[in-house]
């Protein structure tokens, strides 16, 4: 098996940016999911309830810091609020973030067509990942929902497309409606990931931690912001358990290194 994508969300909710390879930190990907879009009371704005945020890319640089692009204005480029002011959140187990300033939240507000700021995780060791969640201990996470890294295969996309085909119309799901970050090709089992529990790609090891429950964010076409049934429709039928349909397995960095296209995928 062999990484077939390798992808980020800098800021959560927007677009992927795709890379050929990306570094792997113990918290999840660097540049991933380290920056949020708050309303004016410090809740952050989702995909499913603003899909608008879709249509924003923030493409990382070498510092970390961020170019935004998205309709309604030229690009923005916001540099990591290092030492900036710390805001109240309602985030999952962060009480504050740091603001990054008055032009990204402008530029954020202007494309969203609503008053918002773009705040920043300074330190993931503040969110550790939830034993509920797979977490053993002091294991650190960025703003991604309980797990630092998500990992996808081809062959159980192709298995999701086959049984929606065969009970329904049929119809392409891209891999984008599940924001993975690591796609994988070459497994010749559908869902045989739920099974995976040591996971070496490349030369990083990781664990499994916990299968990845899908909300109606997978139900929004990325590319007309069109909300249907699907996928959450046909998981149901089949990947269904606890009350809850399922897709993807969050996996835990055990160690430092890259992620890339084409590296060996190995699994126990």
């Amino acid at each position: 098996m062999r990484v077939q994508s390798v992808h980020v969300y800098p800021v959560k909710a927007t677009a992927p940016v795709d890379l050929a390879s990306a570094h792997v930190e113990l918290a999840g990907l660097r540049d991933d999911r380290r920056w949020a879009v708050v309303d004016p009371h410090g809740a952050r704005l989702n995909a499913p309830r603003h899909d608008r945020l879709s249509t924003v890319t923030a493409m990382p640089d070498e510092s970390g810091a961020l170019t935004l692009t998205g309709p309604g204005g030229p690009p923005l480029t916001v540099p990591v609020p290092v030492g900036g002011p710390e805001v109240p959140v309602n985030v999952t187990r962060l009480a504050t973030m740091i603001d990054a300033g008055d032009a990204a939240a402008a530029w954020l507000s202007v494309v969203l067509g609503e008053p918002v700021r773009l705040v920043w995780q300074d330190d993931p060791a503040r969110r550790p990942i939830s034993s509920q969640h797979g977490g053993l201990g002091a294991e650190p996470l960025s703003l991604a929902d309980t797990g630092p890294l998500l990992l996808t295969t081809t062959s159980s996309l192709a298995q999701l497309e086959a049984w929606i085909a065969a009970e329904h119309e049929p119809q392409v799901m891209a891999m984008q409606r599940f924001r993975p970050n690591v796609v994988v090709d070459g497994s010749d089992v559908p869902f045989a990931e739920d099974d995976w529990r040591g996971i070496h790609i490349g030369d990083v090891p990781y664990r499994f931690a916990e299968h990845c429950d899908r909300c109606v964010v997978t139900t929004i076409d990325p590319a007309t912001l069109v909300h249907g049934k699907e996928p959450i429709r046909t998981l149901a039928r089949h990947r269904k358990w606890d009350g809850k349909t399922w897709f993807g397995i969050r996996i835990v960095p055990l160690a430092t290194g890259t992620v890339s296209v084409g590296d060996e995928v190995t699994v126990s």
